[in-house]
């Protein structure tokens, strides 16, 4: 079954565009299924959908999250629709199983003090005063336009040369979409930006090629990578007094837009500044303006005053 997977990820890389993190999160869910087929004595070509339900069953007993629960049997799914349309199997014995359904969480966000507090940390947090305006530029740059990790990450270069006020975010699966820069980004970028083209010039007169990433690194990628920027906001929250256990880099990206949404930015702005595809997505966020109504009524309301 493991050439079939290979052959389905392959798939979707060429003809769906996807995404390296969700060709990899395919690649996961299936391993351990085709590890509890082998295990079961069966093969793709003649399981069920009763045996697909047990597998099922099985992962909810593992206590899996009703999240990963449902990631995983979308990929079993998406993978029979493939062997389908392929002629591998006659049928999709998946087709009609129903998930468990994703549990609706509020986003752990982060306080605006919080948020200013870490701003302030990553200005002074680093070995050497390049260090230090790197991680204010990323710190300042992930606030203000409350991109994913990995697009912030892989930025190119060319994008903030010229002191841009709006910057091009290549997104999920391809999609670009413009976000604008607050004045304190730009300055973060432009002295970055400073600092970085002049260590490529010591680099290049070793004749070393010049990376086209704003946020260079050694590593295969050529750029710093997501596991690096996690540990690196870790540390600026303890710099800021802040718990690390409450901050990611998906914090800041909640941060971003419950801060917006609080200050009366509309849902479908939002939508588009964070690159959701689909507006519901966006729509965990609406709890900010329960609490903002909420907050109304009992300041404003006749009866609910003493």
């Amino acid at each position: 079954m493991l050439l079939q997977i290979e052959a389905f990820i392959d798939a979707q890389a060429a003809e769906l565009d996807a995404a390296r993190n969700t060709q990899l999160a395919y690649a996961r869910d299936l391993k351990f299924f085709a590890e509890y087929i082998e295990f079961k004595h069966l093969s793709y070509e003649s399981i069920t959908r009763q045996q697909i339900e047990d597998y099922m069953v099985r992962c909810d007993g593992e206590g899996l999250s009703a999240a990963t629960r449902a990631r995983r049997l979308s990929s079993i799914k998406q993978f029979f629709r493939f062997a389908y349309e392929e002629g591998w199997r006659a049928d999709n014995p998946a087709i009609q199983i129903a998930g468990p359904g994703k549990e609706k969480r509020l986003p752990k966000t982060l306080t605006e003090a919080e948020v200013d507090q870490m701003l302030q940390a990553a200005r002074s947090l680093g070995k050497t005063t390049d260090e230090q305006r790197r991680n204010s530029c990323l710190m300042e740059i992930l606030y203000a336009t409350g991109m994913r990790v990995s697009e912030l990450v892989s930025l190119p270069v060319a994008s903030v040369r010229g002191d841009p006020k709006m910057l091009l975010v290549l997104g999920k699966g391809g999609k670009e979409r413009l976000v604008p820069l607050t004045k304190d980004a730009r300055t973060a970028a432009a002295a970055w930006l400073a600092a970085r083209d002049d260590k490529e010039e010591t680099q290049k007169a070793k004749g070393k090629p010049p990376s086209r990433f704003l946020f260079p690194a050694r590593g295969k990628d050529g750029h710093m990578t997501r596991h690096r920027f996690y540990m690196l906001i870790k540390e600026i929250a303890v710099a800021a007094g802040v718990s690390p256990g409450k901050v990611t880099p998906h914090t800041l990206r909640h941060a971003f837009a419950t801060h917006l949404l609080a200050h009366g930015a509309d849902l479908r702005a939002i939508q588009t500044l964070l690159g959701h595809a689909d507006v519901a997505t966006t729509e965990i966020y609406t709890h900010v303006l329960e609490e903002r109504l909420k907050e109304l009524v009992l300041q404003h309301h006749p009866l609910a005053k003493d």
